[in-house]
């Protein structure tokens, strides 16, 4: 028996395509049991370095990303596909057509046709702002954002970033959401990472520095932080790193 068409559900699928395509920093795929992708949006094309959406479609994560990345990024669909898991709001680094890491908000949520059984599944993927990426951001968040940017390697918690600007623990929390889209804790971490992941690329420090000039308590914990948001070590990592700038 041949798979189930996917699209069929989506029978207005250009329309969902359509759609995305007026939100440049939301990359939209739909996706059948194979894989395979079936309905894509411009943001997606642009982000793996092609130029027409022709080109993705019937294609997979293994013929666009290199294979460490198309393992991770199966594994997550393979979990959705299978057990019915929806992935959402993920906070995960995703890698760009220009070999740089980027922050995004990735969702990930199983299809099923009328008899609900899973013939596919739905991805979003949303760009975040990084703290320096700053947008009507008040005058004293800016300065605690500043701040977090220039010490994150020190003990820095939510509240100890709601105190330096003067703003209420839960009112900070819904401003950082507000304009980040994460949580205060989340931030933080992304900070941490980014620079851990700069770290990995550009020197040869050993991870256990890493962790240290990053804020983190020690080599475990970079580690877990790693596999949280990325799915492998920073080991891994930067041997990722080294071979996407080859």
């Amino acid at each position: 028996m041949a798979p189930p068409d996917v699209s069929a559900l989506f029978a207005g699928q250009s329309a969902f395509e359509e759609l995305f395509d007026q939100q440049p920093n939301t990359v939209f795929a739909i996706k059948d049991l194979q894989g395979r992708y079936v309905g894509v949006n411009q943001a997606l094309v642009a982000r793996v370095g092609l130029k027409n959406k022709s080109e993705l479609y019937g294609r997979t994560v293994w013929d666009i990303y290199p294979k460490e990345l198309a393992a991770i990024f199966e594994a997550q669909d393979q979990l959705v596909l299978e057990s019915g898991k929806s992935f959402i709001n993920h906070l995960e680094l995703d890698w760009y057509s220009f070999r740089r890491p980027g922050w995004c908000l990735m969702t990930k949520i199983p299809v099923m046709d009328q008899a609900r059984k899973i013939v596919g599944l739905v991805a979003t993927s949303r760009v975040l702002l990084g703290p320096g990426e700053h947008v009507e951001i008040p005058p004293t968040l800016a300065e605690a954002l500043n701040h977090l940017e220039s010490h994150f390697d020190e003990p820095i918690s939510p509240l100890n970033l709601s105190a330096r600007c003067g703003i209420p623990p839960v009112r900070f929390a819904r401003l950082i959401k507000r304009i980040f889209r994460v949580t205060p804790s989340q931030l933080i971490n992304q900070v941490r990472l980014t620079e851990a992941t700069r770290q990995l690329r550009d020197t040869e420090l050993n991870i256990a520095e890493i962790a240290q000039n990053c804020g983190f308590y020690d080599h475990s914990a970079l580690t877990r932080a790693f596999r949280s948001v990325t799915g492998v070590t920073p080991s891994h990592m930067r041997g990722i790193s080294k071979r996407m700038k080859s």
